[in-house]
């Protein structure tokens, strides 16, 4: 991108805010194929925000020096949304109508994306691999959204069963007040069901600014054993802060929108222990070709390593790529979304993913992992 957009982009406009972002959005100079990434740089999701486009971005930047797909490289033009759904749909108007992107990628939010739909629809425009697990984006089935992630639901089904498998019956929900944290706690109420349990006890907090004095008392008072956190980042590590300094000492499990080194930064001295599901292959394992593909391509560039959230953004750009692949030499939004629906049983890398016109969720993996001493994902 030449330095002069950029300075427009980010100088200009109220909705692209921060330094940062003005990084993160320069893309080769010969660029042909814009895609656009409305998400939050900065606020409570910043952190695995970032890993997740530095994901998309090794991915997408070594296919560019190969001389990207049918001649024509792939730009990605990031921009702060400021993780407001508001905001999302102004900025994703803005790269649709001014910037020629023609397909969003890569977002992060249950609301944001929720409040996208009617801008998908209006425009023809796909929305691939939202990072949200949210099951209104996958069922009914929107024939404009491609998901590469399981569902929220099923982790939190997951994560109350494997608490169950350990002998663990008095756990709290905390959850937040908004789209993303009723869906994730349906799940979770699933999967109380299966294993015949019902929680300690379930409360909502504000998904913006929220207080946990009360709550972290409460999971002291009710000597609770596991906490099922579901919130951003900065959310489960405040409130985590708080049920420690409370003097419990509860397990604390959270969802893959956590599975960031940010988050673990953020959960700073307590850390070690939590437990966080996740939807990709370990990053560390060589059993699979895509994590082996992208701890390769992290090393040449100088990176300590892959994270969790880097994967899945990783993994979205081999998706979206598939998908400009099919979609030929002019691709457009419509001729995108038809391609990436023709996708059948694509191998990723040891895992394949596949759409139909009724059926957009891409993949189904779900694992859980524990943040250990020296503050690493260890599954």
């Amino acid at each position: 991108m030449p330095p002069l957009f950029i300075s427009r982009l980010c100088g200009a406009s109220a909705l692209a805010v921060l330094v940062l972002v003005c990084a993160v959005t320069s893309g080769p100079a010969g660029a042909q194929v814009r895609i656009g990434q409305p998400s939050g740089f900065s606020g409570a999701v910043a952190a695995g925000v970032k890993e997740n486009t530095e994901g998309a971005r090794l991915y997408l930047d070594a296919l560019n020096a190969r001389g990207g797909i049918h001649g024509q490289k792939v730009e990605l033009l990031s921009v702060d949304d400021q993780f407001d759904p508001k905001q999302t749909v102004a900025v994703a108007t803005d790269l649709i109508d001014k910037q020629g992107v023609i397909a969003l990628f890569l977002n992060r939010g249950t609301p944001h994306s929720e409040a996208l739909l009617p801008l998908l629809a209006e425009r023809r425009v796909p929305l691939i691999a939202p990072s949200t697990g949210a099951m209104v984006l996958h069922q009914p089935v929107n024939p404009w959204v491609f998901n590469v992630r399981a569902t929220y639901q099923k982790e939190a089904m997951r994560a109350v069963e494997h608490l169950a498998g350990l002998g663990i019956t008095r756990i709290a929900v905390l959850q937040t007040n908004d789209s993303f944290g009723t869906d994730a706690a349906q799940g979770a109420q699933a999967g109380f069901e299966k294993v015949a349990m019902k929680p300690l006890w379930a409360e909502k907090f504000p998904r913006d600014k929220p207080d946990f004095t009360a709550a972290a008392q409460k999971v002291k008072q009710s000597e609770a054993q596991a906490v099922l956190f579901l919130g951003s980042a900065g959310s489960v590590a405040t409130g985590t802060r708080a049920i420690r300094d409370a003097g419990s000492r509860a397990q604390i499990v959270t969802l893959s929108n956590n599975a960031s080194d940010g988050f673990i930064k953020l959960l700073g001295e307590h850390a070690r222990g939590v437990i966080v599901t996740q939807v990709f292959p370990s990053e560390r394992t060589i059993n699979y070709v895509l994590t082996k593909e992208a701890a390769e391509l992290a090393r040449a560039k100088g990176l300590a390593g892959v994270s969790p959230a880097m994967m899945e953004g990783f993994t979205a750009a081999k998706v979206l790529a598939e998908g400009l692949q099919r979609a030929g030499p002019k691709p457009t939004g419509s001729k995108l979304r038809d391609a990436l629906e023709g996708i059948r049983n694509f191998d990723l890398g040891g895992l394949t993913i596949g759409y139909s016109d009724t059926d957009h969720s891409g993949m189904d993996f779900i694992d859980l992992s524990i943040i250990d001493a020296s503050g690493k994902f260890r599954r």
